[in-house]
C-alpha cells in the first residue's frame, strides 16, 4: 500500500534584525510643514513615493502628507488654483514613532495594532532619523 507524500511545510520566517535602527531607512525624504501643497506634490512625484513625514523647524515629525491627503484636499478645495495652502493645513497630524533601540517585535506589533504602513524613528530629542515601512520589515525577513 502506497502512502501519499507529506506536503512540504514552508519554513517560518523571522526578522534578522533586532532593533528599529536595523530595519529603518535612515535620513528619510521629508517635507517642512510650511511648504506649499504644490511643493509636496512635486516632491512626492519626483521621488515616486506615496507619502512623506512632515517636520517642524527643529526636524521633529508633526504629521504625514500623502497622495490621498492631496486628492482629498483638491476635491474639497473651493479654489483649486490656489497655491498658498500649506502642508500643515492638509497633512494627517498623527505621528507614530519608535526609538532606534526599539525591538523589531515592537515595531511589527505597533504597525499591526495601529494599522499603519510606516513608523517614524526619532532620537532622544524627537528628531526624525529614519522611517520603517512595511516593505522595510519584509526585506529583513529570513528563514531562521
Amino acid at each position: 500500500m502506497k502512502t501519499a507524500p507529506l506536503p512540504e511545510v514552508a519554513p517560518r520566517l523571522a526578522l534578522k534584525e533586532r532593533k528599529a535602527a536595523d530595519l529603518m531607512t535612515p535620513n528619510p525624504v521629508s517635507i517642512r510643514e510650511a511648504a506649499t501643497v504644490r511643493e509636496a506634490v512635486e516632491l512626492l512625484t519626483r521621488r515616486g513615493i506615496s507619502g512623506a513625514p512632515v517636520i517642524d523647524h527643529a526636524g521633529r515629525p508633526v504629521g504625514v502628507i500623502s497622495r490621498a491627503d492631496i486628492v482629498v484636499h483638491d476635491r474639497e478645495a473651493v479654489d483649486p488654483a490656489a497655491d498658498a495652502e500649506r502642508v500643515r493645513d492638509i497633512m494627517t497630524p498623527a505621528v507614530f514613532c519608535v526609538a532606534p533601540e526599539a525591538p523589531a517585535s515592537r515595531v511589527v506589533r505597533e504597525m499591526i495594532e495601529l494599522k499603519v504602513h510606516r513608523l517614524f524613528v526619532v532620537d532622544d530629542r524627537g528628531t526624525l532619523v529614519g522611517v520603517i515601512s512595511a516593505l522595510d520589515v519584509l526585506r529583513h525577513l529570513a528563514a531562521p
